[in-house]
């Protein structure tokens, strides 16, 4: 129940409290008197539009402040839980509303801020507003069918055309969605078939970018390894570091007898140096051997790995995703081989659709028909 109505600057008036009595209460007054002007003033704090030229000549802001009374079951309760104003309602609901100048407004219930579409949601329950020109609603021929239906009594009838006709619209637009697809697929077949026999020739898998970058680069650091190594083997063969301790310890011998003893140690020491040497010599060599790294090979894992590098430029994807990526083609090409059975399938749908739609308006029509009859003899 609307307990009091309080207005500030508002049109012509500068401040006005009212209050109600439980029951009927009626305002009379002559044309002119400003009954329209307080209905005006109630349509506003009820989510009306703000208007500018609501607002009192000179005051810079308007404000309508409406007071309900309400029951603990009444329906504008769920309203306010929806809209989470639920807690700060117990017996009463303070609507307030402020407009100025420039036409924009603000809307408060129990002094927490809300929008005019939940203002207007509040009202509706609240509020039910009524003219001396109400039943001109019955010349309306949009209105027309409603009251038809009502007088049939054919909800029933009325939910299984919105059920088939949502059946309908469904099926409408899933064949579209499919044709659409398979013209787009259609349009790019060529594409789609070669790159998937690229992607099939060259068959890349996931983490074979890493290995083979790995393999390359241990490949191309045995090479550089090897060389070093080799010269090194080569610095200490017959015709290196062997042959000059060789060349000096067969100088020392022919002259040892008549060193007196005193070359006996460096003999026996170039002996064990040589042998030293030889061990090096054979250790270097066993190095060099597993250092040996075939140009073949090594060319053709640089291939495999620029050629997956590549591809995967081509296609915008990481070389680890090349896989997944030819998965997605081929799944594409699946769909234009396999897409003019879907669309029979689609189309198929479609039909029994639309005589399922056919038949539920048929039904409600006869309905229809029949009750117009009877209204017209009522």
């Amino acid at each position: 129940m609307l307990r009091s109505l309080d207005i500030r600057d508002m049109l012509i008036i500068d401040r006005l409290e009212m209050l109600f009595d439980p029951g009927l209460n009626v305002l009379t007054g002559e044309t002119g008197a400003g009954k329209s002007i307080l209905l005006d003033c109630l349509g506003f704090v009820l989510g009306g539009r703000g208007r500018g030229d609501l607002l009192r000549a000179g005051a810079g802001q308007g404000a309508v402040t409406a007071v309900f009374d309400l029951a603990p079951d009444h329906p504008a309760r769920a309203v306010l839980d929806e809209a989470g104003l639920g807690g700060d309602a117990g017996d009463e609901v303070i609507l307030r509303r402020l407009v100025t100048a420039d036409g924009r407004s603000t809307a408060f219930v129990n002094d927490r801020r809300v929008s005019a579409e939940a203002l207007r949601g509040l009202a509706e329950r609240l509020v039910e507003i009524h003219g001396q020109h109400d039943d001109g609603g019955l010349l309306n021929p949009r209105g027309h069918r409603q009251l038809l239906d009502a007088f049939a009594g054919s909800a029933a009838e009325l939910e299984a055309v919105r059920r088939a006709w949502g059946t309908l619209q469904g099926a409408r637009r899933d064949l579209a969605a499919a044709e659409a697809a398979l013209a787009a697929v259609r349009a790019e077949e060529d594409y789609l078939r070669h790159a998937v026999d690229e992607l099939d020739r060259l068959a890349p898998q996931p983490g074979e970018d890493a290995s083979l970058d790995a393999t390359r680069r241990s490949m191309q650091a045995a090479g550089r390894i090897r060389d070093d190594v080799a010269r090194a083997l080569q610095a200490l063969g017959p015709n290196g570091a062997e042959a000059l301790i060789g060349d000096a310890g067969r100088w020392l011998d022919t002259v040892a007898d008549r060193a007196e003893g005193r070359l006996d140690g460096a003999i026996a020491a170039l002996g064990r140096c040589l042998t030293e040497l030889g061990e090096a010599s054979q250790g270097v060599e066993r190095c060099l051997e597993a250092l040996s790294v075939d140009p073949a090979a090594l060319e053709a894992v640089a291939d495999r790995l620029f050629a997956i590098r590549g591809l995967a430029r081509k296609h915008g994807v990481a070389p680890d995703d090349l896989a997944g990526f030819a998965e997605g083609l081929r799944q594409r090409l699946a769909a234009l081989d396999g897409g003019a059975d879907d669309l029979r399938r689609l189309a198929g749908g479609l039909a029994a659709a639309e005589a399922g739609y056919r038949t539920a308006a048929a039904a409600l029509s006869d309905r229809r028909r029949a009750a117009a009859g009877r209204l017209d003899r009522a």
